[in-house]
């Protein structure tokens, strides 16, 4: 794995950050992103670099195309290509589907699909002409099952997931595998809106007995890309048996 480049999106805080660290700590160079804050942008920088790696970092928006192409043009300034695309960034919205304003469901989708797809885009032609690369998103159950008062969020998940499957036999012989991660509840700050009570009654559903860490997910997203050979076109379940 030492020497591999990896990008994250949405990596600022939470899963994303747990995943840029992680690789980090194995000896790779590492691309970190974030939309809103320099300072924790800045700061996360400074971590990765403690463990003697390169990394770049980039603040901007990806679900918009021309944001995403300056991203990967300083990217490819300084790398060949991306070894692994980890696609993290997302949002939520909780609250009655009739409620939201179209600009919220836009939001929803653009943040959580088009980024997505607009960071392959960019990023597969070089793959395919090295004949390898490995491409993960951090998806939900929400985007498998659907949930009541999260209908836009589980719709752009569910959206990854079929696009997830539909790439990956698009690019099975170039030898690039692409897989989702579909997360039940992690302690991160997109679950922020629930209270502790709420949350221990979460915990009580799930058959693991608690709420994962976003460490815990990405031991897993880096358990799956270090030498796989093989497995692609799948959507897995990281929910502690809840769903």
């Amino acid at each position: 794995m030492n020497n591999q480049v990896v990008f994250i999106t949405g990596s600022t805080r939470g899963i994303g950050r747990a995943i840029a660290l992680k690789y980090a700590s194995m000896g790779c160079s590492v691309i970190i992103n974030g939309v809103r804050s320099e300072d924790a942008l800045r700061s996360l920088e400074e971590e990765i670099k403690a463990y003697g790696v390169k990394v770049l970092s980039f603040l901007g928006d990806l679900s918009d195309y021309d944001t995403a192409r300056r991203c990967f043009d300083m990217i490819y300034s300084h790398f060949p290509k991306v070894d692994i695309l980890i696609n993290n960034a997302g949002i939520s919205y909780v609250g009655l589907f009739t409620d939201m304003k179209p600009e919220e469901m836009k939001h929803v989708i653009d943040t959580n699909l088009m980024s997505t797809m607009n960071c392959c885009h960019l990023c597969v032609p070089h793959m395919v002409h090295e004949k390898s690369g490995e491409i993960i998103q951090i998806s939900s159950v929400w985007g498998v099952t659907g949930a009541s008062c999260e209908v836009a969020y589980s719709a752009s998940k569910g959206a990854l997931n079929t696009f997830t499957k539909a790439l990956a036999k698009e690019l099975a012989p170039s030898n690039i595998h692409v897989n989702a991660i579909a997360c039940g509840m992690i302690d991160t700050d997109m679950n922020a809106c629930f209270s502790a009570e709420d949350k221990d009654a979460i915990a009580e559903e799930i058959p693991a007995g608690r709420i994962a860490s976003p460490n815990e997910v990405a031991e897993f997203v880096y358990k799956l890309t270090d030498h796989n050979t093989y497995m692609t076109a799948q959507v897995i379940n990281f929910d502690g048996g809840w769903i």
